[in-house]
């Protein structure tokens, strides 16, 4: 089913003194969102995030997850491990675990049926370059990702489309870019897992957030450094 969802990516910020802060600012703003809200935080803040979002309606996810349950792994972290200290939804195939750590639309796929196996929800992230972009091949690079990425998923998943040309190139997607390109990424993933929820990931703000949420196509947002800040965040999650 569509729902709403927004969902903040610390990526490598926040200690465990800067999250305790961030979050007893945070909860009251977001206590009346009728959104499912979730924080996607650095793996030594998750325990720490969960307690203190008990009871409220903040769900903790993590950033990646491990393909294996376990064995000679270093560096990396299992969905048990990460179910035990309190997540819930983990973002797999993240742009910048594709760019600066060798992530491939095989090795997603391998994380994400490991994340569903074992009862996490994964945010499958897809996008296309800026030289991709402007060669034409957006919805080629988007197929690929979305048909390799699924390969033999059945279950429910939440997809996020980041598209890389957007973030820190000067380049803007207009909301009409985006409701487009995540029109296309429905028709295909549909075909595939059924309706899925999708989020947009192109430096979604505390400005410009209401204007993509009324787009028909963008069910909600993954957001990068908006969510460090409470206020900015909580606008976002209390958009109509």
């Amino acid at each position: 089913m569509r729902r709403r969802i927004i969902a903040g990516n610390w990526k490598m910020n926040m200690t465990k003194a800067q999250a305790k802060e961030f979050m007893g600012e945070f909860l009251p703003l977001c206590a009346n969102a009728k959104c499912e809200t979730v924080l996607c935080v650095p793996f030594t803040d998750i325990h720490r995030v969960y307690k203190l979002a008990l009871g409220s309606n903040v769900k903790v996810g993590a950033q990646n997850v491990a393909w294996a349950d376990k064995g000679a792994f270093t560096g990396e972290i299992s969905a048990e491990m990460l179910k035990e200290v309190g997540a819930e939804y983990v973002i797999i195939g993240h742009s910048e675990r594709r760019a600066y750590f060798g992530e491939t639309d095989e090795t997603v796929n391998m994380r994400l049926k490991q994340a569903l196996k074992c009862g996490l929800k994964p945010i499958f992230c897809v996008g296309e370059t800026l030289e991709q972009r402007e060669g034409g091949l957006t919805e080629q690079v988007l197929k690929a990702q979305i048909e390799k990425g699924l390969d033999g998923v059945a279950e429910d998943v939440i997809i996020a489309y980041e598209p890389v040309w957007a973030i820190g190139t000067g380049k803007t997607a207009t909301p009409e870019m985006a409701n487009e390109t995540i029109g296309f990424i429905r028709s295909v993933a549909t075909k595939l897992v059924g309706e899925v929820s999708i989020l947009y990931g192109g430096s979604m703000n505390a400005a410009n957030a209401q204007n993509l949420l009324d787009m028909s196509e963008i069910d909600g947002g993954l957001i990068g450094g908006a969510s460090l800040k409470p206020s900015d965040f909580s606008v976002i999650v209390n958009c109509d």
